[in-house]
């Protein structure tokens, strides 16, 4: 036991510590940051007041930006200069500025989760259980907007859809999918019994998906988990293992056929469904529909090298890009366009030999993994360029690639990660 000397040269016992660690508030503090990361109804948000704070702090205390992620730190800075070279064109500057300010402070988060991830993957955990605990809440607020469970609860509706704390459901849909994967994830690999404590938070999740009634939310669900499942069964070596993983599988489908028809047994439900399944919906047709306005798009990037100018183009056709790649070329410019491409190629390209490997935190790899996938096939039909999950996905991401390469050089090895201070 530590001792302190009093003045006569005796020994005495050292006084309790009643202080948290360094490690312990940094924790905390990347807890909340996730926690928070759903909660963005209003601009600006309480998660991007923290997130610029968080950033400061962990700076100044020696966090680390790593040649590991050095493409994520460069394509991003690339994509942002190609949206300031673009601001001048704007008819409203200053709105057109605090966008590319917006885009920006995305991209610093990005960096963060890549920074905080290389040091401690093992940090990917406190992750995992912030972003969970806040979608899990974020959920419930949809649900019960959706059914008017309190007075003023439709405030988390929109359209007669859920969204949650977002402005627009088709965010709040997908920002759900990755903890629902999560989840998912531990009835797959780990005991049921074990586990079924994860089913009404997963119900709750799935719930929340399946009520925002955006047919993007609904396919980046099925895609990745899809692809999560078909990489556990290729990776399982055990048979017995492999054959629980297909019963799993089975009983999931037979599950989820009996919720949906428990779901669309109540008409309103029933109705939006209806609706909302239809492959081609009024605005997506027509002479400059979405899909019109790709090819008119994509013509006038043609003859603007430096872009439109940010928020300009529903000036020319009432509608905004809803293609995350068109809108980087007219937002972004050429070089913006093409640095956004390129950081999402190479990012796969990166990521994908982790998914195969084992480290303790493999299984988040691959569930960050399958649902970064999905949201990139989502983002040919959807804008996703402010969306702040989207960033933290590339972060995330790029902080694995990182810590495997970090540990493949010997820095650091498995069970030995630097510690949070360092």
């Amino acid at each position: 036991m530590t001792v302190w000397a009093d003045h006569d040269g005796g020994a005495l016992p050292a006084p309790p510590s009643f202080g948290l660690s360094v490690r312990s508030l940094g924790n905390g503090a990347l807890w909340l940051a996730a926690f928070l990361s759903g909660f963005v109804i209003e601009e600006p948000a309480p998660y991007e007041l923290y997130m610029v704070m968080l950033t400061i702090i962990w700076l100044a205390c020696g966090l680390k930006l790593r040649r590991e992620f050095a493409p994520l730190i460069i394509l991003m800075m690339v994509f942002i200069a190609g949206g300031l070279g673009s601001t001048p064109f704007a008819r409203n500057f200053g709105d057109a500025f605090m966008y590319m300010a917006v885009s920006g402070f995305l991209g610093l988060t990005a960096i963060f989760y890549a920074a905080i991830l290389a040091e401690t993957p093992e940090r990917s955990r406190i992750i995992e259980h912030g972003y969970i605990a806040g979608a899990v809440i974020v959920a419930l607020l949809g649900i019960a907007g959706y059914f008017h469970l309190f007075p003023g609860a439709e405030y988390f509706t929109r359209f007669d859809r859920a969204r949650g704390t977002f402005q627009d459901p088709n965010v709040f849909g997908p920002f759900l999918v990755l903890p629902t994967l999560l989840l998912s994830q531990r009835l797959l690999l780990g005991p049921i019994l074990r586990n079924l404590h994860v089913l009404v938070p997963l119900a709750i999740l799935v719930l929340g998906i399946f009520l925002s009634f955006s047919r993007g939310a609904w396919g980046v669900l099925f895609a990745s988990f899809l692809l999560l499942y078909v990489i556990h069964l290729v990776t399982e070596q055990n048979s017995a293992r492999r054959g629980r993983l297909v019963l799993i599988g089975l009983a999931g489908v037979f599950l989820t056929a009996m919720l949906l028809a428990v779901a669309l047994s109540i008409d309103t439900v029933a109705d939006m469904f209806a609706q909302r399944a239809r492959l081609v919906q009024e605005y997506d047709g027509g002479r400059i529909g979405r899909f019109a306005r790709y090819a008119l798009g994509f013509q006038m990037v043609m003859e603007h090298p430096l872009g439109l100018g940010p928020l300009e183009f529903n000036k020319y056709f009432h509608e905004d890009e809803h293609n995350v790649y068109l809108k980087g070329f007219t937002t972004y410019g050429w070089i913006g366009g093409l640095a956004y491409i390129l950081l999402a190629i190479w990012t796969v390209a990166a990521f994908l030999p982790l998914v195969f490997k084992s480290r303790p935190w493999t299984p988040f790899v691959r569930a960050v993994f399958s649902v970064f996938i999905a949201h990139l096939i989502l983002s040919v039909i959807i804008d996703t360029d402010h969306w702040r999950h989207m960033y933290m996905l590339y972060g995330l991401a790029w902080g694995l690639i990182a810590a495997d390469k970090l540990e493949r050089r010997g820095v650091w090895r498995i069970g030995s990660a630097p510690s949070p201070t360092r």
